[in-house]
Order: structure tokens, then C-alpha cells, then sequence
């Protein structure tokens, strides 16, 4: 890969590894920042903005005050005994996340180049066999279309295999560009419903489906992950479709069933945005889901 792309730059939030959920095999996970929707259930709602964001957890503030006296913004302000933070004058400076005893505070999403992150990426290398290597997940991966490209093109001229997660909604040239890069697509399949898809993710669900035939027809290897919300898309005709696809496109690994999860909650209110939570489904409840896809001739991967 020549010197101009491993000077390109993009927003990292996180670098995951050891991880088994995002592809297969033994993974190092890269997540980019910047997404085009905003799922009502998102786990990473970090992610969404691409710009860099100040995270609080108030449990672990202690009250010492030390990020008000050194942060040259007035982010911090305490009233008695509650500690207030103004976001919109973070200036990303990083002072008092140095300067916070109780590890209160974080910068979420560093600036870094290609080359960078994919020499950090080729330190795991002996931890990738068999299917293993890395995934470019987000937010939404492609909405830095450059910088993950170069990510890709970089450790794939290595010899590691990639996965890259997308939301399925991107133009098609975004998925065409990357296609010698990527071993395996993870596309999420959300909802089936387009008013209920616009209600709950937001936008139009109507090119998510045309992805995965689109990289289907040109014989890249898919997977699509369908996020199953109790009352929002557990329903006869969203696990239909599912087995549809799984039975219609036979370069289609298969489907995974993810259950709903609540993780994203205390996340959203670190970084001071407003969340929904859903209820959080049984194991029973999975079981039945999964089945029903089964028996609908539904191919599913990761059953247990």
C-alpha cells in the first residue's frame, strides 16, 4: 500500500480484542465513528456523531473538583454537590480526564492515521487462525469510506482476513470500492417494515436488502445480523424475510439472531444524549425466535 493511504486520517472510539461477536474465528474489532441512522436500541451510541465526545460516569466521580480547577473551557461546573458538564465547550483537550482520580471522565474517538491503526492491528496476527482477523465496525464503518479502505487494503496485503460491518444503506459504489478488501460482509438486516424501520432506526430501509443481493451477485461472502427488539421487529413477517434470504441467496452464510441488549443505555447517558430502552428478552424467548426461523427454512449461524 503506497505512503498516501497510510496518511489517511479518521476517528477511532475503540479497538477490540480477542473479540468472538463480530465475524467469525478470533477477531480484533476497530470501531469508526459517524453513522448515517440512529437506532432507538443502538449499544454503541458513541458511535453515531463522528466527531470526538466527552464521556461522564457519575458513579465514578468522587467530588474532588480537580477537572473544574484544570479544564481552561469551564466544561465542569459543580453546584453543591453535583457536578454539571457543559459538553457543547469541550475543546477535547484531555486535561481532566489526566487530571480525574476516579476515572470519571474519557475522550471518546482519537485522530489517527491508516498506518497506525494497522500497525496496531498486525501485533495480533499469531492470534488470528483459522477464520479469524480483523472487523471494521462503527457506527457505521463506510461513512469514513477512505479511511477504512485503506484499513482493509493495509492488512489485507498482509495476509489477514477481514470482516466489515455496515448498515446496508450506502451507496452502492461505497460497498463496489471495498469489495477486494473484505473476506466477509456483515450487512444488518433491522426490520423488515418500512414505516416501522423509519420510526426506529430512521430513513428508508429500501436499499438494505438490494446490498445484500448486490454483494450476494458478485459473489462476496455475507452475513446478515438481525438485532431483534421485543414489540418492535419480533414479528412473523420480519422472521419470513430473514428465512427468505437465507434460502434464496446461497452465497449468504446465514443469519445471526441477536437479542436485544441494554448495554447502550449507560453509555447514552455518559455522553448526555437521551436513550429508549426496550425490555430485555428471555432466553427462552431467543430460543423461540430462533426456532420459528428454523422451521420457516431459515439458515442461522451462531444458534447457541
Amino acid at each position: 500500500m503506497d505512503e498516501k493511504m497510510r496518511e489517511v486520517e479518521g476517528v477511532v472510539f475503540g479497538l477490540q480484542r480477542f473479540s468472538i461477536h463480530d465475524g467469525p474465528g478470533i477477531r480484533t474489532t476497530v470501531f469508526l465513528k459517524g453513522c448515517n441512522v440512529n437506532c432507538l436500541w443502538c449499544h454503541n451510541p458513541e458511535g453515531i456523531p463522528l466527531r470526538q465526545m466527552l464521556s461522564y460516569n457519575a458513579s465514578k466521580c468522587i467530588g474532588c473538583r480537580r477537572c473544574e480547577q484544570v479544564c481552561p473551557q469551564g466544561v465542569h461546573v459543580f453546584e453543591g454537590e453535583e457536578h454539571k458538564v457543559n459538553r457543547d465547550l469541550c475543546k477535547f483537550c484531555g486535561k481532566c480526564v489526566e487530571e480525574c482520580p476516579g476515572e470519571a471522565l474519557e475522550v471518546l474517538g482519537e485522530r489517527m492515521k491508516a498506518g497506525k491503526v494497522i500497525k496496531q492491528l498486525l501485533r495480533d496476527k499469531a492470534y488470528f487462525t483459522g477464520e479469524g482477523g480483523i472487523t471494521l465496525s462503527g457506527g457505521e464503518a463506510l461513512m469514513q469510506r477512505e479511511f477504512a479502505t485503506a484499513i482493509l487494503k493495509g492488512v489485507k496485503e498482509e495476509g489477514v482476513k477481514t470482516a466489515l460491518e455496515s448498515n446496508g444503506t450506502l451507496p452502492w459504489e461505497y460497498y463496489e470500492g471495498v469489495l477486494p478488501y473484505v473476506d466477509i460482509f456483515l450487512i444488518d438486516y433491522k426490520v423488515t417494515n418500512p414505516e416501522v424501520y423509519k420510526k426506529y432506526v430512521g430513513g428508508d430501509n429500501s436499499k438494505v436488502e438490494e446490498t445484500i443481493r448486490r454483494l450476494h451477485d458478485a459473489g462476496a461472502k455475507v452475513r446478515v445480523r438481525c438485532p431483534i427488539i421485543p414489540d418492535v421487529n419480533d414479528t412473523e413477517d420480519h422472521f419470513q424475510k430473514i428465512a427468505e434470504l437465507t434460502k434464496e441467496l446461497p452465497n449468504l452464510e446465514g443469519a445471526e439472531i441477536l437479542p436485544y441488549h441494554k448495554l447502550g443505555i449507560s453509555k447514552a447517558a455518559r455522553i448526555g444524549i437521551e436513550s429508549v430502552e426496550f425490555e430485555m428478552p428471555a432466553n427462552e424467548t431467543v430460543t423461540e425466535w430462533k426456532n420459528s426461523i428454523i422451521a420457516m427454512g431459515g439458515r442461522l449461524v451462531n444458534i447457541d
